[in-house]
């Protein structure tokens, strides 16, 4: 059970565009400088989360800025603009059900209530952490001085 780098990555940006504020532009080439991302991928990553209104993308030159308040903004929103299939893209079902096997035709069946249970409780514990709290941990962990973003 993984969840996608893309999500690690859109937090970076988003922490990155907090602390830039008033201080840089913040552009897709300045967010790959600093995630050692391919431009293309900051560039999908930005487009998800503008699309989920989450940032908003000054056209032409660039420069994002967030678009709610870090305590207003959870990882769940942030998972969700990058994962348009959410959760089924975290637990998955093999393909087995044609087969005779009377385990294989049920074990979809089966499986279905323990995943959403999982599914529900990961989805409540993201819902729970909020940007601002991740900007919190940056914080305690990065002295002041050296807090400002550069690539």
């Amino acid at each position: 059970m993984q969840i996608s780098m893309k999500c690690s990555v859109a937090v970076h940006c988003l922490i990155f565009i907090y602390e830039a504020r008033g201080v840089a532009k913040v552009t897709s080439s300045l967010l790959a400088e600093s995630t050692g991302c391919n431009p293309v991928v900051i560039r999908n990553i930005m487009s998800a989360l503008k699309k989920a209104g989450l940032i908003t993308v000054a056209r032409g030159t660039g420069g994002a800025e967030l678009c709610a308040d870090p305590a207003q903004i959870t990882l769940y929103q942030i998972y969700a603009a990058l994962e348009p299939k959410g959760f089924a893209s975290l637990i998955g079902i093999h393909p087995c059900g044609g087969r005779p096997c009377p385990v294989a035709k049920n074990i979809r069946k089966v499986l279905q209530a323990p995943y959403h249970q999982i599914e529900d409780a990961v989805r409540q514990t993201m819902e729970g952490i909020t940007l601002r709290s991740m900007i919190d941990r940056f914080e305690q962990l990065v002295p002041a001085p050296e807090r400002k973003p550069v690539a």
